[in-house]
């Protein structure tokens, strides 16, 4: 995909061009389009990629400046006109409806609010009448992704075994805390979660009892990146959205590596057999990994 005017901006320039749109968005607020549906996640799964095979559908926009506003996670303390100043003016999504609706699909996509464990709540509350979109991988390959992620990015030191040695002593703490002072960010919680992100079924269940099971629409990604039109098809009907193809589909922020090794591949599988029953009883069928 070619890079925006905005993208080639130097850093400087994007920053200040950022801080003068959020302000502008905030002090506008009341004339910005509400989401009518968002991303949540999960982490490693897709979400960029089904990000950009939406951005040309013709009755779907997007947040003025990033794919997520992660307000309903670490952004929370700010005001709900900060939130809805990222979105573009009701009188755009007006114009951009599909035919029989009311307004175009307005959405974003932060991959931290099916983890985090305050944001279905927040979303729930907000947005009401909001649709999810939750993207799963198989979550062996999904945990050994993020560790390497999160090494790359200097949020992690440690080998993949030791991690995940080190997982519940790391998180458990930062969960209580965030649980007992829902304002509490925590750089492990977020960051160092490798085999948690991938129970699945706990986390949609969440989303499930606060909105509704026929409001949550789940997307394996191995079906997303082998059979990309059918499962967008299924996404934009789920949304009641015109079909529409993208003109190409791309993989995005793909991660190469090590391979995971035989022995913790094993372990991980048999940690994770429980949750993968559960997430088949939410699916009604078997997830593609386990089938």
């Amino acid at each position: 995909m070619t890079p925006s005017v905005r993208e080639l901006a130097p850093p400087a320039v994007q920053r200040a061009g950022r801080s003068v749109a959020v302000t502008l968005g905030r002090a506008s607020a009341p004339l910005r389009a509400e989401p009518t549906f968002l991303v949540v996640g999960a982490q490693r799964a897709g979400t960029t990629s089904l990000f950009r095979a939406l951005l040309g559908h013709p009755n779907v926009l997007r947040p003025n400046l990033h794919k997520g506003v992660n307000y309903f996670d670490v952004n929370y303390g700010r005001s709900w006109s900060w939130y809805l100043g990222h979105f573009p003016l009701k009188a755009t999504a007006r114009r951009r409806r599909a035919p029989g609706q009311h307004t175009a699909a307005v959405f974003e996509a932060s991959g931290y609010y099916m983890f985090h464990p305050h944001a279905a709540a927040r979303i729930a509350a907000r947005l009401p009448d909001v649709r999810v979109v939750a993207l799963v991988r198989d979550p062996v390959r999904r945990a050994h992704s993020a560790y390497k992620h999160e090494y790359a990015r200097g949020f992690e030191t440690e080998t993949f075994e030791r991690a995940l040695d080190l997982e519940d002593a790391r998180i458990e703490p930062e969960l209580d805390r965030m649980l007992a002072d829902p304002s509490y960010q925590s750089c492990v919680y977020r960051h160092q979660a490798y085999r948690r992100r991938g129970r699945y079924a706990e986390q949609l269940r969440r989303f499930a009892d606060l909105i509704g099971r026929s409001r949550v629409h789940v997307i394996e990604s191995e079906r997303f990146f082998t059979a990309p039109a059918e499962q967008l098809f299924g996404l934009l009907d789920f949304l009641h959205l015109p079909p529409y193809l993208p003109k190409s589909f791309d993989r995005f922020n793909a991660r190469p590596g090590t391979a995971i090794s035989p022995s913790i591949e094993a372990e991980l599988r048999e940690y994770f057999r429980p949750h993968d029953v559960a997430l088949a009883d939410f699916l009604g069928k078997p997830p593609i990994w386990s089938s």
